[in-house]
């Protein structure tokens, strides 16, 4: 077994702040490369939010702002590659198949190294800028807190039921 990031959505934000979100559970990329002949300068709204903290899922091609470590199958994964390769042939334009497959390959081979060393379940967030002409990616963890929640149910001690009569309202 080998990891890669797959989507998580917390709240409906990915749907509201990205061109199209990612479902949940989808297997992901950083995915730099779908921004390869653009500059920051000349995106605007939901195309910049992608560009600065998304996450490309690998089955609807949508954004997420956050991922989690998973496990995968090679044959999964073998699987991914091929589907990957037809998409960067297609949509981005590579010369031939075996240039689509060396990259899709490539990018996997990334997202594999991004998740090595982390357990899964760990939560995965980006941030992506040009600085000096060169694309940059920083990665960071984020972990669960291990305190009492804000808001929490809590049972009430013989407290009498309130009567309440709607005839009355």
């Amino acid at each position: 077994m080998t990891k890669l990031p797959r989507t998580l959505r917390l709240d409906p934000s990915d749907s509201l702040i990205f061109p199209s979100a990612a479902s949940p559970g989808e297997w992901a990329l950083p995915g730099g490369f779908a921004f390869w002949d653009e500059t920051p300068e000349a995106m605007v709204g939901k195309r910049r939010q992608a560009f600065r903290a998304g996450w490309l899922g690998l089955a609807s091609y949508g954004w997420s702002t956050l991922v989690e470590v998973a496990e995968i199958s090679p044959a999964d994964c073998a699987a991914l590659q091929v589907s990957l390769a037809g998409h960067i042939l297609q949509q981005y334009g590579a010369p031939d198949r075996a240039t689509a497959e060396a990259t899709a390959q490539a990018e996997l081979g990334f997202a594999q190294e991004l998740c090595a060393d982390h357990p899964p379940g760990t939560v995965l967030a980006l941030n992506r800028r040009l600085q000096g002409g060169d694309l940059t990616e920083e990665f960071r963890t984020l972990h669960r807190r291990e305190t009492a929640p804000v808001f929490a149910l809590v049972a009430a001690e013989d407290e009498p039921a309130e009567a309440m009569d709607l005839t009355r309202l």
